[in-house]
């Protein structure tokens, strides 16, 4: 398959792995910020192709991962009103909130369905006129232009029994906010290419600049997420700080100029809570003034948040790239794909889950990097 079969090339891989062990002449510690990129390292076996002084580690790059419990729980409360049809993208239905899951809702008798785009929900609303049809807006900049592209349908098609649950946000604050903290330990970046892909790199030149720290835009498949190490090493062996793009086939600098428009035209940034990471600011997307009504959260009464139950889960410090799933005590324990305690094991771009498919017989210290 084109742009698919040749980045899988085992004998391009080893000799692209071969030049790495050779450039890298000490330790240096990298993130893969997108959970797409961890399942990619995990899946292809890529973490035990690199040298022994290149570590991984795993960012919160899991839109469904980073949602706050008070963000599930309020779609918890939405979904079990009798005059709603509750929509969502089908990872979002076995995230635990502060007592159950939307599985749990539909199953005492929530109308909770998955869909595919957010234009399913735009015509399931056009379909059922005497129902409130809310669709839960999860994603990062990859799956913004879809919600605004239904918000603006619905507006021009005069639906106004439809309206968004909003948890959108955004990678370049949080890639501000980890490298802020006392406990950050990376030294290199790899970017998610599909985020790019609609909003260019220019947003990230000025973060690897101030924080002196290489960031390059990398692709999925074996030889993409190689070459963006390579490249990464390259930066931190020879002392530049820049932003690279390793992705050209599909990336460019300003991105996706309609996409882009689109999403400043329906979303403006706002403060966000981000799940284990607490509030980062302008690091979420609020519907603008003129599409308020459509904004679930406005049209219905808000719930007061609920008490996050105590849990031996440390998804929060997974996500920041400060443990690994391994060394979590419930880790294929007590919290399974079937029995998740946390985000990162139930959604497909998850770290836990990765490591659960994987990697789930080794324990910390053992076994393969990353």
């Amino acid at each position: 398959m084109k742009f698919v079969d040749e980045y899988r090339e085992s004998e391009s891989v080893r000799r692209l792995a071969r030049a790495l062990a050779r450039r890298t002449t000490r330790p240096w510690t990298l993130m893969e910020v997108c959970g797409g990129q961890t399942h990619a390292f995990l899946k292809f076996g890529l973490d035990a192709l690199l040298p022994k002084e290149i570590e991984l580690i795993h960012g919160p790059g899991c839109p469904v991962c980073v949602t706050p419990v008070e963000a599930i729980d309020r779609a918890l409360d939405l979904a079990a009103r009798a005059d709603v049809i509750f929509c969502s993208f089908g990872d979002m239905l076995r995230v635990p909130g502060s007592e159950r899951d939307l599985l749990a809702v539909k199953a005492a008798g929530g109308d909770v369905r998955m869909v595919y785009a957010p234009l399913d929900a735009v015509r399931l609303a056009r379909d059922n006129l005497t129902k409130q049809v809310i669709f839960f807006a999860v994603g990062f900049e990859t799956t913004t232009p879809a919600t605004a592209l239904a918000v603006l349908t619905a507006a021009r098609q005069g639906i106004e029994n439809f309206s968004l649950l909003t948890a959108h946000v955004l990678v370049p604050p949080a890639l501000e906010s980890l490298l802020a903290s006392p406990n950050c330990r990376v030294q290199g970046f790899l970017a998610a290419g599909h985020v790019c892909a609609v909003v260019g790199y220019r947003e990230y030149e000025p973060i690897a600049r101030r924080n002196r720290v290489p960031i390059v835009v990398t692709g999925f498949e074996p030889l993409d997420l190689l070459q963006g190490v390579y490249r990464c090493v390259n930066q931190l062996e020879e002392g530049r700080f820049e932003v690279e793009n390793s992705y050209g086939r599909v990336v460019l600098p300003d991105g996706n100029p309609s996409a882009r428009a689109m999403v400043d035209e329906v979303f403006g940034a706002v403060p966000q809570r981000w799940r284990g990471m607490g509030e980062i600011p302008a690091s979420g997307l609020a519907l603008r003034p003129r599409y308020a009504a459509f904004d679930a959260a406005r049209r219905f009464r808000a719930t007061e948040p609920r008490t996050e139950p105590e849990s031996p889960c440390i998804a929060g410090l997974i996500l920041q790239g400060i443990e690994k799933p391994r060394d979590c005590p419930a880790f294929g324990r007590e919290c399974t794909p079937e029995h998740p305690l946390g985000a990162p094991m139930v959604s497909s771009e998850g770290v836990c889950a990765a490591y659960y498919r994987y990697r789930r017989l080794e324990r910390s210290g053992q076994g393969a990097k990353g």
